[in-house]
Parts: structure tokens; sequence; C-alpha cells
């Protein structure tokens, strides 16, 4: 089986679900800017739960692309030592996405995603129940905080993103129309508003 590796921009992004690679062939790497003194407690505590296959990545210098600049680094190295393997940008930033055309026109398989619960091997199976669905759903929505989908075409992406099989409009539709009916959100002129557990 493919190892899959699995890059954090923690500059950009701070993932609150990195127990969801726990079980799985992954060799995860927190990369972290010079300006990053202090890491949350749960990124601590999932990092020392993968034990050999995490590790922190810190950046000596700073200044513009500093810590991309080591992304696009260690991703040239591994892709050099394992061809076969797969491997997950954890980004907003777009800037790396022309790196990754390059890198998929030399047949190495990278993505770039903004959440853990986006990458292909822990995307939520299709034929999972409706109820058991929305509450992953849910719990992926909770987990990205502030950085939740602002409107419903946005939300619908980010629900099929988290799908491994592609869903109609109106299965779609039909997820949202279910959270709604759970006051989990609310839509009014296209705009999401949230009412998640904590």
């Amino acid at each position: 089986m493919a190892t899959n590796y699995v890059l954090i921009d923690f500059e950009n992004v701070q993932p609150k679900n990195l127990g969801l690679l726990g079980e799985q062939p992954f060799q995860v790497f927190v990369f972290i800017g010079a300006n990053q003194t202090k890491l949350p407690r749960n990124v601590v505590v999932a990092m020392q739960a993968l034990g050999a296959k995490a590790q922190y990545v810190e950046i000596d210098g700073s200044g513009p692309n500093a810590l991309d600049f080591h992304i696009a680094y260690y991703m040239g190295t591994l892709a050099a030592e394992d061809q076969k393997g797969n491997f997950h940008i954890v980004s907003r930033d777009k800037g790396f996405d022309p790196l990754i055309r390059h890198l998929k026109g030399r047949k190495i398989r990278v993505r770039r995603v903004i959440d853990i619960a986006e990458i292909p091997n822990l995307r939520i199976p299709g034929k999972t129940k409706k109820s058991e669905m929305i509450d992953l759903i849910v719990k992926n929505l909770v987990d990205r905080g502030h950085s939740r989908p602002r409107k419903v075409k946005t939300l619908q992406n980010t629900i099929d993103n988290l799908i491994s099989d592609k869903l109609s409009e109106s299965e779609l539709a039909g997820l949202i129309g279910e959270m709604e009916k759970q006051k989990l959100i609310a839509i009014e002129k296209g705009n999401v508003k949230y009412t998640l557990p904590r």
C-alpha cells in the first residue's frame, strides 16, 4: 500500500482533526513558522499520538513564502525517495497550485486540500447512512472553526469533497435540507449561518 505524505502549512491552516490520520499509512509533517512560538494543545496531543509517523519542521528564518519554500523542498525530496507515494499539501495558499500542476505532469500524485478530512482515504463513504453522514459533516464543520463555508454553493462543494462518491445536485440539496431541518444551519439569501454543537 502506498504511503500518504501529509505536509501541513501550519501558518495557513491549524487543523483540529489530526487524529483522523492515526489508523492509516500516513507520514505527517507540520511546518511551523519562525514566529509561531506556541502550539495548540490538541495539535501537540494528536502529534504525540501519531508517534514516529509525525514530525515538526521548524523554519529558521522568516520572510515572504519562507515556509512555502520549505514545503516545496520537502515535497520534492520525498517524491524523489518514494515515487509511488501520495502527497497531500494542507493549505489554503493557492500559490502551491502551479507547483502541483507541474508535479502531476511528472506523474507525481499530489493534491492540495484545505482540510484533512478532504484527503481521499479519509473521505466519507457514499453508502454511509444519511444520519451518520450528517454527523460526520457536522464534525468537519465544527473542526473548521471560523473557516466554515459562508455561501450555500461553497457548502455544497465542501460536502461534495468530503464524500467519496459523487453526489447529485438533489442529494446535496437533500443533505443541506436535512441540516436546516435539524437547525444546524440557517440559509438566508444564499448565505449560511451555523448553530452547530461545540
